[in-house]
């Protein structure tokens, strides 16, 4: 483009100093005018990366290539950025949390603490609103930062035309082009195919989110991490809530103790739970939802509510994306296939976050954001997922990294473990948060800490400690001699670690 300008300039002064006619003159100005509007809508503009996706992923990998020096261009089919986890996952879900848990405890909790306030009304509509303004804030942060890195953000559905050209359906139809692609378009909500979801009474995590009525009954198809804090939210609201797993337990990634603590915690707020039971119809009868089940014994169990919540998990989404035209590849479960430094079959084309293999976690998908811009940048840096943490929000939460008990010793692992449980901290009691328990796997030889879980008020905040210790190779001598505020919840972590080195807990 300031070529064809500078030329144009160039050829109109040469002419003002010749003595050819103003007619040719001009022919000559209008001939270049068109030249430039055709350059215009010919020549697409082109970007060093080009993000498909705007969640955390997305936008983290966006904002890091732009830190780097790259000029970046950020697609988001929806008008608000940050995808399913600033919208429709993380933090709305983690902002109706709190609020429930704030009116169980002025419910439960508050006399115990000598505060008297009467009888208190949960207000739905009030918490769904305070739970919007708290996600407008969080997205209008991720446009101020789009800005201030100076990242073009474009509203469409992107889909390749070829491995280079990325076309953006939106109010206007676009097209640009990436020297380097990135795909980051995330998950969707999983259903079985014989439930019809008319979100209304049958409803995802997404509308979950949004419901203006607190459920008398609400039937959870699905015991895992979403399924139990969505459970747990109206719950504390003062439905009845049934969840209804496949499995023999809840929550299939942590260990099973840690499953046992989670489901004696839940039920004292009135969940019940019917596990190794499979779900084989779902139907609808105006306002009330009928559940029919077979137990693992083969009989038949029946459940009513007035919603059913179907959480069996997410599906990597790449409608519409149009990978053939790219000649992406993508496997039988719909991830897109990547190697070790999540590059695609085209190795300029990129995969990150829920789209790819491994667990579906926003702080996963932006490590793998970071990783991909460095690479692209000529840059080495790698991911240990062994050291992702994962997290259960409920209250207790449950929060675990490294491998499980359960783990190590299917992979033949001697190792030695220490727990510790929450009850017996000066600080939980001091709180009345008193479930749960920190358990800590190191090896038996070398006492290299290889795995950590607990269960307990702020676990979520505690792991961070340990992810911290095992990234360095610590040893749980190591974590036992760090020196840990009184009171405080993580004294519960150097007293397993303790345990863990010889029994030597000093109060237990």
């Amino acid at each position: 483009m300031k070529l064809i300008r500078l030329v144009f300039f160039v050829g109109t002064c040469l002419l003002l100093r010749s003595n050819l006619s103003k007619k040719f003159l001009y022919s000559f100005g209008l001939s270049c005018t068109f030249a430039i509007l055709i350059f215009q809508f010919t020549v697409m503009t082109e970007y060093d990366v080009v993000v498909i996706g705007s969640g955390p992923g997305g936008y983290v990998c966006a904002i890091r290539a732009a830190q780097l020096g790259k000029k970046v261009a950020l697609i988001e089919k929806y008008n608000s950025l940050g995808g399913t986890c600033l919208n429709v996952g993380c933090i709305p879900s983690k902002a109706l949390l709190d609020s429930s848990h704030h009116f169980h405890s002025a419910v439960h909790e508050f006399a115990d603490h000598g505060i008297n306030v009467g009888d208190p009304k949960a207000d739905l509509k009030k918490m769904i609103e305070r739970k919007r303004k708290v996600v407008n804030q969080t997205v209008d942060g991720i446009k101020f930062l789009m800005g201030k890195n100076k990242i073009d953000v474009y509203h469409g559905l992107g889909s390749f035309e070829d491995a280079h050209t990325v076309k953006i359906a939106g109010e206007k139809e676009e097209r640009i082009k990436g020297k380097n692609i990135v795909i980051a378009t995330g998950s969707k909500p999983s259903n079985l195919p014989f439930i019809s979801l008319d979100k209304e009474r049958v409803i995802t995590s997404t509308e979950a989110l949004e419901l203006q009525e607190i459920p008398k009954h609400m039937i959870v198809i699905g015991g895992g991490v979403i399924g139990v804090e969505l459970g747990s939210v109206y719950a504390r609201l003062g439905s009845k809530v049934s969840v209804v797993e496949y499995l023999d337990r809840i929550i299939p990634a942590f260990d099973k103790e840690m499953s046992k603590e989670l489901m004696r915690s839940l039920k004292k707020i009135g969940v019940e739970f019917h596990l190794s039971t499979k779900v084989t119809a779902v139907e609808r009868d105006g306002d009330i939802v009928k559940i029919t089940a077979e137990d693992k014994k083969g009989e038949s169990v029946n459940i009513e509510g007035d919603i059913c919540l179907v959480s069996i998990g997410r599906r990597p989404y790449t409608d519409g994306l149009n990978l053939e035209a790219a000649g992406v590849k993508a496997n039988e479960r719909g991830q897109v296939e990547v190697n070790d430094h999540l590059q695609t079959n085209q190795s300029h084309i990129y995969a990150i976050g829920d789209v790819v293999r491994g667990t579906m976690l926003a702080h996963k998908a932006e490590e793998e954001g970071v990783m991909v811009a460095e690479i692209i940048d000529g840059q080495k840096p790698h991911i240990d997922y062994n050291l992702i943490p994962n997290v259960v929000y409920t209250w207790p939460e449950v929060a675990s990294v490294g491998k499980g008990e359960e783990a190590l010793r299917e992979a033949g692992r001697e190792i030695k473990i220490g727990s510790f449980p929450m009850r017996a901290l000066g600080r939980s009691r001091a709180s009345g948060d008193i479930d749960g328990v920190v358990k800590i796997m190191a090896d038996a030889k070398t006492d290299e800490i290889l795995g950590v879980q607990m269960i307990g008020a702020r676990a979520a905040d505690m792991i961070a400690e340990t992810v911290v210790a095992m990234e360095f190779r610590a040893s749980a001598e190591d974590l036992s001699r760090m020196s840990h505020a009184h009171p405080t919840y993580t004294e519960a972590v150097k007293e397993a670690a303790l345990a863990a080195t010889g029994n030597r807990a000093l109060h237990m």
